[in-house]
Parts: structure tokens; C-alpha cells; sequence
């Protein structure tokens, strides 16, 4: 395995190194592909927006400017090939979230872990799980792209904002947003024994409008 940093494997892809770009992209591939996936709801896809994006970054490796990490320039072709496969299409299947969506790095405050179905049952715990991708892919893409970066890859606020190229307060607001409508959505998964939905923290408070 190479020793070189991302910047170095893109310019030394960017001068001829028929090597660079397949190490660059095992890097950091399984990452891709989980928000790829995250964000469309579908593994074609998924799989056709990785492969559209990484395309993309192969034939346009020669504009990275490095003013962001190599990795932050690759997420965005990613989310951005995500999103206009969304925009483009007219029905959302859904499908279950992948098993990384439990990893350490993830942040999971869509719903409390204690109000997750008992992990022993296997059987309740994919409906749970397949009810969660249900109700992200009910957003609008800008949300649940925001969401996905934020709150299930880990990224901070800063970060996303770079991925989506978008004001900070812009990325906060679509995660307040998304979030609000996830609570209300999921609410029988929090307060099972309660009718009605349940009350949502506020996360900070967010003016910027313009995303519904």
C-alpha cells in the first residue's frame, strides 16, 4: 500500500501515474459508496452515481486547487452525482440502511439507540432499520444529503458545508429541517406506548430559510 498523502497520488495521477488514482480510490472507496448509498436510497444508484462521480474526479483531477482535502473534493463529486440522479428521478425505492450504518464513526441522532428495537431481535430490528431509510428518503434531497454527512457520516457542520459548497447556516438549517420531519415521521419508534408525536430538540436556532 502506498505511503503518499492524497495530494500526492492525485497530482502524481494528474502526471501519468497509470497507479495513483485506483490506490486513491481504495481508500476511500467503501466511505463513497455508504453516502452514495445513504443518499439515494437505491444500490444501482448508488452504484451508478460512484461510478459516475469517480469518472468525473479521473477526467477533472487536473482542477483540484487543494484549497479543501482530497477527500472533501471527492464527496462533493459524489453527493453532487447522488443528488441530480435523485432530481431525476420520478419514484424513490427504498432499501435498508448498510451494516456500516452502526460503525463507530457514525453519529446516530435521528433516534435514540434506546429506542431502537432489542438488537437480539433480528426480525424487528431490520424493520426498524428498513423504516429509518423509508422516512430519510421521503426528504428532499438537499436535506437528507445534509443529514447524511452530518449526522450519519460524522462530518461536522464545517466540513458538510465544504462537500455541499453551501453557507454553514445553510447546512444547519437542512439538518434542523430534516430532522424536524424525521422526529415527527418516527415518532412511534421513540414513544411506542404514546399517541401522538414527539417534541423535537431544538438544535440551535436556524433562520436561514429557503429549504422546505
Amino acid at each position: 500500500m502506498s505511503t503518499a498523502t492524497d495530494a500526492e497520488l492525485l497530482a502524481s495521477h494528474c502526471a501519468g501515474d497509470p497507479e495513483a488514482f485506483t490506490e486513491l480510490v481504495k481508500r476511500h472507496r467503501d466511505r463513497l459508496w455508504a453516502v452514495a448509498l445513504r443518499t439515494t436510497g437505491d444500490p444501482e444508484e448508488a452504484s451508478d452515481a460512484v461510478q459516475d462521480a469517480l469518472i468525473s474526479a479521473y477526467r477533472r483531477a487536473d482542477q483540484f486547487r487543494g484549497e479543501s482535502a482530497v477527500t472533501t473534493w471527492l464527496h462533493r463529486i459524489v453527493v453532487n452525482a447522488s443528488l441530480d440522479r435523485m432530481r431525476r428521478r420520478a419514484v424513490r425505492p427504498w432499501v435498508p440502511l448498510p451494516e456500516e450504518s452502526g460503525e463507530e464513526g457514525s453519529r446516530a441522532v435521528l433516534i435514540d439507540d434506546s429506542a431502537l428495537a432489542d438488537p437480539r431481535d433480528a426480525i424487528e430490528s431490520r424493520e426498524t432499520a428498513l423504516e429509518v431509510q423509508a422516512a430519510l428518503n421521503e426528504l428532499p434531497p438537499d436535506q437528507r444529503a445534509a443529514i447524511v454527512l452530518v449526522d450519519l457520516e460524522g462530518y461536522s457542520v464545517e466540513e458538510a458545508s465544504r462537500i455541499l459548497e453551501c453557507p454553514e447556516g445553510t447546512v444547519k438549517s437542512r439538518c434542523f429541517r430534516g430532522r424536524a420531519k424525521l422526529a415527527e415521521r418516527l415518532s412511534h419508534l421513540r414513544n411506542p406506548s404514546r399517541e401522538g408525536p414527539v417534541r423535537t430538540q431544538d438544535h440551535g436556532a436556524v433562520t436561514e430559510g429557503g429549504d422546505t
